[in-house]
């Protein structure tokens, strides 16, 4: 079995028979030896090192920042401790919160710096708590919706109505299109300048995944794949997608820019991708992102640790 993906893995008992018990939750939401994740403008709480980690809340200071206990959203049992998540208002002072060995920091940094449950949690607790930001009015009449099953629903509160809304994933595929000794990579506009990464985008309606290969490679760079093999996910809470990521083969080899989605697009050798590592720059895509472990597997072609090891030689320098 390959290793986890960056924010994937079986890191806490989800305990999904809990999420209906009202009596249950209340208790727990209130005991001392409950924790919770805090997202405050988009940020998490963490300790300030090269090793971090995650900073959780408990008893009188999470309660300090609660707000509503309907809003807590129950996330299961971590370590055998339960777990809520809870977003702070980006109008309250969380200074009580902060020292200077604890600090609100971005996921997208933390990532791969944390241990890889707590990198899971928090990507977790943020995607519920980001559904829940845009899911406060009913979709089919408008009235305002209210939390339940420990934030897995939300109910319309108009009795008339009485619709249910459940958290939904964004399903969207990424590639590494291979032909040859060669793989593909493009470049966004607005990503950093040199930064080349994996094809990818959303599936769309009424489309398999495998087409949904085919016809994102083909729509961004002109280039036609045949076959497409499924590799591995990611959860990406950025904010609600799930990548699914793929290799395919390339049948053709001609680059045309057909929609607007790459400023460039090109084909890089082993020996290209490996003077990108050796170069110290950020000219691959992230570390924490399902695309650098596409883009990884395949340089390395079954000898694993290759690219790593250079990548790590000139951090070292």
């Amino acid at each position: 079995m390959r290793e986890a993906n960056v924010f994937a893995g079986i890191y806490l008992d989800r305990c999904t028979q809990r999420r209906k018990d009202s009596d249950w939750l209340r208790s727990t939401l209130r005991a001392s030896t409950t924790r919770f994740v805090a997202l405050w403008r988009d940020e998490h709480l963490a300790t300030r090192d090269d090793a971090p980690r995650a900073v959780f809340l408990a008893g009188r200071m999470a309660r300090a920042v609660l707000g509503r206990e309907e809003d807590a959203v129950f996330l299961g049992e971590f370590g055998e401790t339960a777990c809520f998540a809870l977003e702070i208002s980006a109008e309250t002072d969380t200074q009580d919160l902060l020292s200077d060995t604890v600090a609100f920091q971005s996921l997208r940094a933390l990532a791969t710096r944390l241990p890889s449950d707590e990198a899971g949690l928090l990507a977790y607790a943020r995607a519920l708590l980001l559904w829940h930001r845009s899911h406060r009015y009913c979709a089919q009449c408008g009235s305002p919706t209210v939390a339940r099953d420990g934030g897995h629903t939300r109910a319309c509160t108009n009795p008339a109505c009485g619709a249910q809304q459940f958290p939904r994933l964004d399903p969207a595929i990424i590639v590494l299109v291979a032909h040859g000794d060669r793989c593909l990579l493009g470049r966004q506009p607005a990503w950093p300048e040199g930064v080349y990464s994996t094809i990818a985008g959303f599936v769309e309606p009424g489309e398999s995944l495998e087409d949904a290969v085919r016809r994102e490679v083909a729509e961004e760079t002109g280039v036609h794949v045949g076959r497409a093999s499924y590799h591995s996910s990611q959860p990406w809470p950025f904010p609600s997608s799930i990548m699914l990521g793929f290799t395919a083969e390339a049948v053709s080899e001609d680059i045309v820019l057909v929609d607007s989605e790459l400023e460039d697009a090109r084909w890089f050798t082993r020996e290209e991708i490996a003077e990108r590592a050796r170069s110290g720059t950020r000219a691959l895509p992230a570390e924490l992102s399902i695309a650098f472990r596409l883009l990884t597997d395949w340089y390395d072609d079954g000898e694993p640790g290759r690219l790593a090891s250079i990548i790590a030689a000139a951090r070292r320098r």
